[in-house]
């Protein structure tokens, strides 16, 4: 069983950066791929991120390459999201989510635990 906590969202104006917080509970952290979801209003859930067990392999929605890092503290048994030129679009609820396998995944149904989400507010 896997608990996870996301933190780290708030109000930030278009351009700005924010990091995202996923804090996990359990021994078995990491052994788990960690991967990062958002659900825009009136938007289905989307992949963002995903990172593997040791935190050597990533990988990342089209949308989000290139501003968005996922990175992994295995001591900590903590995953970020580091978010920088946000963009309007990226106004969203987060998710973080555990993945009882080494690798990653994109698709939601692969994750077996869920946090509650923190929400990101981009202004213009």
């Amino acid at each position: 069983q896997v608990q996870l906590v996301e933190s780290g969202g708030g109000l930030v104006q278009a351009g700005g950066s924010l990091r995202l917080s996923c804090a996990a509970s359990g021994r078995t952290f990491s052994t788990y791929a960690m991967g990062w979801f958002r659900r825009a209003p009136g938007k289905e859930r989307e992949f963002v991120a995903a990172i593997t067990w040791s935190g050597a392999g990533t990988s990342y929605a089209d949308s989000v390459k290139g501003r968005f890092t996922i990175s992994r503290d295995n001591a900590k048994n903590t995953v970020y999201l580091q978010i920088d030129s946000l963009k309007l679009d990226d106004t969203a609820v987060y998710y973080c989510a555990a993945r009882p396998f080494l690798l990653t995944h994109s698709a939601a149904e692969e994750y077996e635990y869920w946090g509650q989400g923190t929400q990101v507010t981009v202004s213009s």
